[in-house]
């Protein structure tokens, strides 16, 4: 059997990977005014936080048609594979995943399994970047999906926002009330939980809650068992490689790389956001 993989561009997996393992691209969009821009295809990361500055007003987002769906299903049929996996960012905070469930059923001679990451940025990248590499191997949908839930078991990712306004404008943070009257004051940290965004500690400064992200990384890296990691950021590349070098120092039996929050994600948490997932290998 033949078994395409499919990923959303909220995964944010870099176009020399998504080459290297075959990986099709579906994007979502951000929207300034009355011009829509396709993330990763018509505006880059770096092109979004320029734009950003020059507006006062924040983007909407939009996930990808059903139709979008659809065409990008049949061309994979076309092409003479027998099964798509397409793995999406979660379920709770975008209708992206309901899209290829829907449109899996209208593409007849090919089988979809769509897969709710329950989380989103390189997290999901994880997700796809295994998948991708069994398919290669020539494994089967079912080995794979297997695979996909035993990683979600492990996977942990934590984030801290300069500013909690884009998620609770968006509608994109559950149980914010909580934090409601001390927003200036604090850099909250926050995780997926259930599928949907959540706050998870209240801390005062940026610098105790990258601290606090780096303890409950250490709850896991501390059994030597080998990880995969990622540094996420949003527009800080230069504390994102300064993290990266003093936690691969401190772990060497980790796997750590650097990715960002584009467009989509970065409407949401906004610019000076930073996040570290990872998983047992």
């Amino acid at each position: 059997m033949k078994t395409a993989i499919v990923t959303d561009s909220t995964a944010y997996l870099p176009k020399d990977v998504r080459e290297r393992l075959g990986i099709r691209l579906i994007p979502l969009s951000v929207i300034f005014g009355e011009e829509a821009y396709r993330e990763e295809i018509d505006m880059t990361a770096d092109e979004f936080f320029a734009k950003m500055k020059t507006h006062s007003v924040l983007p909407t987002t939009s996930q990808p048609s059903v139709g979008e769906f659809v065409d990008l299903f049949t061309a994979i049929r076309e092409e003479g594979y027998d099964a798509v996996i397409s793995i999406h960012l979660s379920s709770g905070i975008s209708g992206t995943y309901q899209g290829a469930v829907t449109a899996g059923t209208m593409v007849e001679g090919l089988s979809v399994y769509a897969y709710d990451s329950e989380i989103s940025c390189m997290a999901q990248g994880f997700y796809a970047i295994e998948a991708a590499e069994m398919a290669q191997a020539g494994k089967t949908p079912d080995e794979i999906l297997a695979r996909l839930d035993e990683m979600k078991r492990t996977l942990r990712a934590y984030f801290m926002v300069d500013d909690l306004s884009h998620l609770q404008r968006g509608g994109r943070l559950t149980g914010a009330q909580a934090f409601i009257g001390g927003l200036l004051q604090i850099k909250p940290l926050l995780r997926f939980e259930n599928k949907v965004i959540v706050p998870f500690e209240k801390i005062r400064t940026r610098k105790k809650a990258v601290k606090r992200i780096e303890e409950l990384f250490a709850e896991d890296a501390a059994k030597g068992v080998p990880l995969k990691a990622a540094i996420i950021h949003a527009n800080q590349p230069d504390e994102a490689n300064r993290w990266r070098d003093e936690l691969s120092a401190r772990y060497p039996h980790v796997e750590f790389s650097i990715s960002y929050f584009g467009p989509v994600i970065a409407t949401h948490v906004g610019e000076g956001a930073l996040g570290l997932t990872w998983y047992e290998l």
